[in-house]
């Protein structure tokens, strides 16, 4: 048996493998696109997305008049398929190309097509019982078929990304409350500011997140205009004018997504206005991501000669020349995941910048930028919390002693002594290297009794 068939299109003959359900548009894709080394079979939930958009266009067709009841039977199987992950391995197709997504776009219509034909009885590249460009795109282009994809997959995966995101969260308050009792120094320009709790540090950690949630799920929402029957170029050439409202109708049905159809589908083809506000909250996200990542570092830093307020738990070894050196190789990591997703966030917008006239050819560096963040930072995510944060122990007498010999605890005597003589306690006490507590008793300044109420930690914090 050959191990290749012969399939044609505008630019030839070309040889695709004998028993792959993708065809010649494909085949010329695996070809010319060596780039990313990310495939869309890498991302199982893109590879579902067109599925569906596929299987909601095939029943529109149907309900229109325009596919029989035999076809859309077969088309429908593949599609199920498809959704329930069978055969993804034949989506070998980069997710960085050329064409707008036309590669994309053709690899869905081929393997569909193939699968439909085998389930009829027929041999694989048979297209003229069911064609990818005549049957699967019937009514469709990739201009409109593509973007609703992109903007179905990250709808999916912006769930699952949330889903570990409150997962993180519960893990900072649930620290929260552990360190709630654990008195510190608060710190600003990295300079001793005025008492805390550590569980009050950890608490912002959650709360400054729990924002994100709110915010990835506005702009997600953003993506449920989609442009489907607006065709080439969203003058909705070769589809009933119907097809649209029907489509979206069908996409929402199957999904239990609210999709609606574009109210101006020319304007809507080419504006890529919702990847590049999305593409914003993944990196306002890693911003806050790394800043917490930088916290845990210093707070952690030492143990001996740093601030040594909390331990990580050690992951692995540090150095292959200091004995004993353990680095927070876990924040480490999440850093470069955020830095990487705030270069994407940089990539989106000169993509979307990039737009001309009736179409967005950049549209696959978009999609590719914004898939390629939301799987990162969902693996820190989860490597964060489980490796990192479940982990975290405080040291309570290192923390207590700083708060007893800080100058900053000076700023609780401003109401009862005034700024003036504080300063001057202050600039003595660093002066002289003694405490602020001797010296506003050698000053006569308080009595004992109160002082030791007003410099209590605990009353210092009102808890």
């Amino acid at each position: 048996m050959s191990k290749f068939r012969t399939e044609s299109d505008l630019l030839g003959d070309l040889q695709v493998p004998f028993d792959a359900y993708y065809g010649v548009q494909t085949q010329r894709a695996i070809d010319n696109f060596h780039i990313s080394g990310s495939k869309m079979s890498d991302f199982p939930e893109f590879v579902r997305a067109i599925a569906y958009v596929k299987l909601a266009a095939a029943q529109t067709n149907h309900e229109l008049g325009l596919l029989s009841d035999s076809l859309l039977n077969v088309i429908s199987q593949a599609c199920n398929e498809l959704i329930e992950g069978k055969m993804h391995d034949q989506f070998p197709v980069d997710m960085i190309q050329g064409g707008a997504g036309t590669s994309v776009n053709m690899n869905a219509n081929e393997v569909i097509a193939n699968r439909a034909l085998q389930i009829m009885g027929h041999a694989l590249g048979d297209y003229q019982h069911c064609s990818p460009n005549d049957h699967i795109n019937l009514s469709q282009s990739t201009n409109d078929a593509y973007p609703t994809t992109i903007k179905l997959a990250i709808i999916r995966m912006n769930q699952t990304l949330i889903e570990h995101l409150r997962l993180l969260i519960a893990s900072f308050r649930k620290k929260g409350v552990e360190f709630a009792d654990v008195i510190k120094m608060g710190r600003t320009q990295l300079q001793d500011a005025v008492p805390m709790t550590l569980g009050q540090e950890f608490e912002a950690f959650a709360a400054t997140l729990e924002e994100e949630i709110t915010r990835l799920q506005y702009n997600a929402n953003l993506f449920l205009e989609i442009n489907m029957g607006g065709t080439a170029i969203g003058t909705g050439i070769n589809a009933p004018k119907e097809f649209p409202a029907v489509c979206a109708k069908k996409l929402a049905d199957l999904t239990g997504e609210a999709f609606v159809a574009a109210s101006n589908l020319v304007e809507a083809t080419p504006d890529t206005g919702s990847y590049v506000i999305y593409s914003s909250a993944l990196k306002r996200m890693a911003v806050k991501l790394s800043k917490i990542c930088n916290d845990l570092r210093l707070l952690s830093s030492g143990p001996r000669a740093g601030l040594n307020e909390i331990n990580l738990p050690p992951m692995q070894p540090g150095s292959s020349i200091m004995p004993g050196k353990v680095n927070p190789v876990i924040p480490e990591v999440v850093n470069q995941v955020c830095y990487k997703i705030i270069g994407n966030d940089l990539t989106v917008t000169f993509a979307a910048e990039a737009g001309q006239l009736q179409l967005n050819v950049m549209e696959p560096v978009i999609c590719q930028s914004i898939i390629e963040s939301i799987v990162f930072v969902q693996r820190a995510i989860e490597t964060l919390r489980t490796k990192c944060i479940d982990g975290i122990t405080a040291n309570r007498e290192v923390c207590l002693n700083m708060v007893k010999n800080s100058i900053g605890i000076v700023t609780a005597l401003n109401p009862h002594i005034g700024y003036k003589n504080s300063t001057k306690i202050a600039k003595e006490a660093l002066e002289t290297g003694k405490s602020v507590y001797d010296l506003v008793l050698e000053k006569g300044l308080l009595s004992q009794e109160q002082l030791d109420t007003i410099l209590d930690p605990k009353n210092m914090l009102g808890i």
